[in-house]
């Protein structure tokens, strides 16, 4: 069982810019919402990762363009972009061990030091002429690896950054960070390949790394001395999953982080087919049904941004669970664009919701020492999402794009009422507390 308001970790986040004296408020004077930018490491990182990632975004746009152009060939386009995520499969949970083994600010540096080096040999061979598909493969299988320990490293090092009491708002702002991102950067990413072509986007995204390193540079921390004792890789992985076996609850968060992803993402990928098939509305409406679902989503991470410590987050997060599955029925029914459009605000403000609440659970309930393996968990939800689109491509085929939807979406409202009522403390956790969650 679980106490109301508990949590796994017994060793609070700690403030690496030192606590201001009683009685006064040390940094900048902010709402709420952006109570965790106050925090001049975590500011660094903020500006880092909105510049980097709308880098990322634009990039990928950019880079799609790019083997579509070299190849005409949707299946060389299918293999490019798997040769992107087949590595974080492969490699994220040993990217989880390494964030709770090395100092993590040097692992995200050299991360992004190695991502910067291979933007700037794709932006090199497109500007050369030189550029053939297995080049770009190549490429995209080594970014593949550095995202496997770039984003245990980066989600982790978060809880370094602020202290306990704002490291709820500080997860939460940064997953509407990278919502924000996903909605300018592939806009961006458009406007640059019509004025400056490929390369030229190439090469901007490869300056957009400059930032962040010299954000992460800048970082200030007290000396430390780690006392945790070395083992194999291979024994903190076990180490890791030991942990989660004998923290149930905690699993179970994971596993509504992950489930969800195979039931839910796959409408992203179905966008097109609603577009042409059931709205006939044609390219430029497609690009106004991602629109509103990414504005939704990042309406719904400043929400939980904005809700003050000791929020019941557990009971937020399955009712956007339900919600979610709730405005994808409605999305997936829908033969109006404008019902359509506003089930996709209201789909994207509830999962970001759940995803949000979700992600902060765990990364105030896990023990501080085993994070980066917890986190590096959920990244798996890279297969997930192809995964979960095979099944609604099959389902699509045999009775339909809109039925299909509308049953996965089924299952999601089912997953959170199941959830709620086998793990009914779920809807009492918070995201801070000072008991320690129970061992199994």
């Amino acid at each position: 069982m679980i106490e109301p308001g508990s949590r796994l970790g017994t060793s609070p986040a700690p403030d690496l810019e030192g606590a201001p004296p009683p009685g006064r408020r040390r940094g900048l004077r902010l709402p709420s919402t952006f109570a965790s930018l106050r925090h001049r490491n975590y500011r660094l990182l903020w500006f880092g990762t909105l510049v980097s990632s709308s880098g990322d975004w634009m990039d990928q746009i950019a880079f799609n363009w790019l083997v579509w152009e070299l190849t005409h060939s949707p299946v060389w386009l299918a293999w490019a972009n798997f040769a992107r995520f087949l590595p974080i499969l492969v490699f994220t949970l040993i990217g989880g061990v390494v964030a709770d083994r090395v100092e993590r600010r040097k692992l995200l540096f050299g991360t992004q030091s190695a991502a910067m080096v291979l933007a700037v040999a794709l932006a090199v061979i497109v500007t050369a002429g030189i550029a053939q598909v297995w080049m770009v493969i190549a490429i995209a299988a080594g970014r593949g690896i550095m995202n496997s320990f770039n984003q245990p490293a980066r989600q982790s090092l978060i809880s370094e950054l602020v202290p306990e009491d704002d490291l709820s708002n500080a997860i939460a702002l940064n997953s509407a960070t990278m919502n924000t991102t996903r909605v300018i950067g592939p806009a961006i990413g458009g406007l640059l390949i019509a004025t400056v072509g490929m390369s030229g986007a190439f090469w901007i995204n490869a300056a957009t790394f400059v930032l962040l390193l010299g954000a992460l540079a800048m970082m200030t921390f007290p000396n430390r001395t780690e006392a945790r004792a070395r083992t194999s890789v291979l024994a903190d992985l076990v180490d890791g999953f030991q942990y989660l076996r004998h923290h149930p609850q905690l699993r179970l968060l994971v596993l509504l982080a992950l489930v969800p992803i195979l039931l839910g993402q796959p409408y992203v990928t179905m966008l097109p087919i609603f577009a042409s098939d059931v709205l006939h509305i044609g390219g430029g409406g497609l690009g106004a049904l991602n629109t509103a679902s990414a504005v939704g989503a990042v309406a719904g991470s400043l929400g939980i941004a904005s809700l003050r410590s000791g929020a019941r987050l557990g009971w937020w997060m399955l009712v956007g669970l339900a919600g979610f599955g709730l405005a994808l029925t409605l999305f997936a029914l829908s033969t109006s664009l404008v019902l359509s459009i506003v089930a996709l605000i209201v789909l994207g403000l509830l999962r970001q919701t759940y995803q949000a609440a979700n992600n902060v659970l765990i990364q105030t309930n896990v023990d501080p020492a085993y994070r980066g393996r917890v986190l590096s968990t959920l990244t798996l939800d890279r297969g997930l999402a192809p995964a979960g689109t095979m099944m609604a491509a099959l389902g699509s085929t045999v009775i339909g794009v809109q039925i299909t939807m509308a049953l996965m979406a089924g299952a999601l409202v089912v997953l959170a009422l199941a959830a709620g009522w086998a793990a009914p403390t779920l809807r009492t956790l918070e995201a801070s507390s000072t008991r320690p969650m129970r061992r199994h």
